[in-house]
């Protein structure tokens, strides 16, 4: 029976206390997390890692924001799971954010078991 690894995440988000929140509920899955600050560095950190399972994009983001991102994601790696988040819920984020590609969709403040529940929704293959 081969081995499980440990999932590779990376979370796209730009302010500090969201990503240290984000990757203290991901432990309980013993992911690897990474992080990006901007959509630019969500590129180069999926480009470097040899195999993400996973990205938490926030949408609002300074240099590129998580919609270019994720498109550009997308395109290079059509079967990553793209989870948007973002702290502005419009009614037309959600519709623009699965537009972008994005797979799935969180409201900020993301509560824990949402979190977790998307997470494993996506990690399991």
């Amino acid at each position: 029976m081969s081995e499980k690894k440990n999932p590779n995440v990376l979370i796209a988000e730009d302010v500090e206390s969201n990503f240290l929140y984000l990757k203290a509920v991901l432990s309980k899955l013993n992911a690897n997390v990474f992080w990006a600050k901007n959509g630019i560095e969500a590129v180069e950190i999926c480009d470097k890692v040899e195999t993400m399972d996973l990205v938490f994009m926030d949408l609002q983001m300074p240099e590129m924001n998580g919609y270019e991102a994720t498109k550009i994601l997308k395109k290079k790696y059509p079967n990553l799971p793209v989870v948007a988040q973002t702290a502005f819920a419009m009614s037309d984020d959600r519709e623009k954010a699965l537009n972008a590609g994005c797979d799935d969709y969180l409201a900020k403040p993301i509560k824990s078991k949402d979190l977790l529940y998307i997470a494993e929704k996506f990690l399991k293959h």
